[in-house]
């Protein structure tokens, strides 16, 4: 399978976007996947946004293994980051609510003491297709910002009123200029950060199945109903799912193309089981 090097014009320029906007925001909120927190993290983030405080959420964590999920939340409090897990679907908003407040109250106090009421501005920023806009659309408690389970949907940013003195601004997802970790670059393909036209959908399929059968053999297997062989090396997985779920062509020939759309898809959605893909560093896979 061929690198992964994705980086359309519109990241460049959303890189400048959110670049010029942060000297307006008075805190961040950076979104990762609850799946792989650390592919999930662009690297430039830190040095972007400098001294400002920032709440980390974990998004998407009931997709993601719940125990891992708590290792993950050790790990970066124990970096002294505010990290919590969410939901965006449901879940804990008041929760972030407080955080994001504990995280800004000494702007707020020293606005205060010279006798004005400051509306906190914050930014919501993270990778493509990590789950900003349903964010903001679950703190609000209504549908303001458009949301759609593809990469690239905001591309233009959109302030959004929380709360008297809270507005949040969300941002199009950036990726960085280059993919250099290739591990890191297949998780985000996994997890659909990379849009699929970019890459081979077949040969993901293929490289995701073999990377559930590694870290969670069981769910994998039953969900495809993979009968596999005492050589698997020797065999594709892919046309094995086929086999078991069924998808086959006229003459017998296995439905590639549909199995491996129905593979990533349904990873994805969370049907195989709630997976983590990646562990903090001390820990191992």
């Amino acid at each position: 399978m061929a690198d992964i090097n994705w980086y359309p014009g519109h990241m460049a320029k959303s890189r400048r976007m959110l670049e010029e906007q942060l000297r307006a925001v008075d805190a961040v909120i950076e979104l990762c996947d609850a799946r792989a927190p650390l592919a999930t993290r662009n690297p430039d983030l830190g040095r972007l946004i400098g001294a400002k405080p920032r709440v980390l959420a974990l998004n998407k964590a009931d997709l993601a293994d719940e125990r891992v999920t708590k290792e993950w939340l050790d790990y970066f409090r124990g970096q002294n980051l505010t990290a919590l897990r969410f939901n965006a679907n449901g879940g804990n908003a008041r929760d972030m609510r407080a955080a994001m407040e504990r995280s800004t109250a000494p702007v707020v106090e020293r606005m205060r003491a010279r006798g004005v009421n400051k509306t906190v501005r914050m930014m919501v920023v993270g990778i493509p297709n990590v789950g900003k806009s349903t964010f903001v659309n679950r703190l609000l408690g209504a549908k303001v910002a458009q949301v759609s389970d593809r990469p690239g949907v905001t591309r233009a940013r959109q302030w959004v009123k929380v709360g008297p003195y809270l507005e949040l601004m969300d941002t199009p997802g950036m990726l960085w200029p280059r993919l250099g970790d290739q591990e890191a670059a297949l998780l985000l393909a996994y997890i659909g950060s990379v849009r699929d036209q970019a890459i081979d959908a077949e040969k993901l399929a293929e490289r995701l199945l073999a990377y559930l059968m590694q870290i969670a053999p069981e769910a994998a297997a039953s969900r495809f109903k993979l009968a596999i062989p005492a050589d698997v090396e020797s065999v594709s997985l892919l046309e094995l799912a086929c086999a078991g779920r069924g998808f086959l062509l006229s003459g017998g020939r296995y439905d590639m193309s549909r199995g491996a759309a129905v593979a990533l898809d349904e990873f994805r959605a969370g049907k195989i089981g709630r997976i983590t893909l990646e562990r903090p560093p001390s820990g191992d896979l």
